[in-house]
């Protein structure tokens, strides 16, 4: 665990491998204010996960889309599928074309991807 070195406002301003007159105070890697020393930006683990949770939920409705047109288009039929992807699409299907019946804001339907 490193030992930090803090400024006058309580960051973060070094750490080190060893107590240092200016560093009394041991943290463990894991903790909030080495993280924040350590990545700035936010870049770091956490935030990448957070950035392909993301990702997927957008790659999901990609993927909808590319077999809805595959489907149309006669390359794949939707039976090609295996029964639990069939059903989860037509859910889906069913729940936008429902909801986009009713006016309601929450889908963003813009058509294919």
């Amino acid at each position: 665990m490193p030992f930090v070195e803090r400024d006058s406002e309580g960051h973060i301003v070094a750490l080190h491998a060893k107590r240092q007159p200016g560093a009394q105070e041991e943290l463990p890697l894991e903790h909030p204010d080495v993280q924040l020393f350590l990545d700035p930006d936010h870049n770091g683990p956490e935030h990448a996960q957070q950035l392909l949770a993301e990702s997927d939920r957008d790659l999901s409705r990609v993927l909808e889309d590319l077999i809805t047109l595959l489907a149309e288009q006669n390359v794949i039929r939707l039976t090609d599928l295996p029964p639990e992807a069939q059903r989860k699409l037509l859910m889906r299907r069913n729940l936008r074309e429902r909801l986009a019946g009713h006016g309601q804001v929450i889908v963003e339907d813009e058509g294919l991807v």
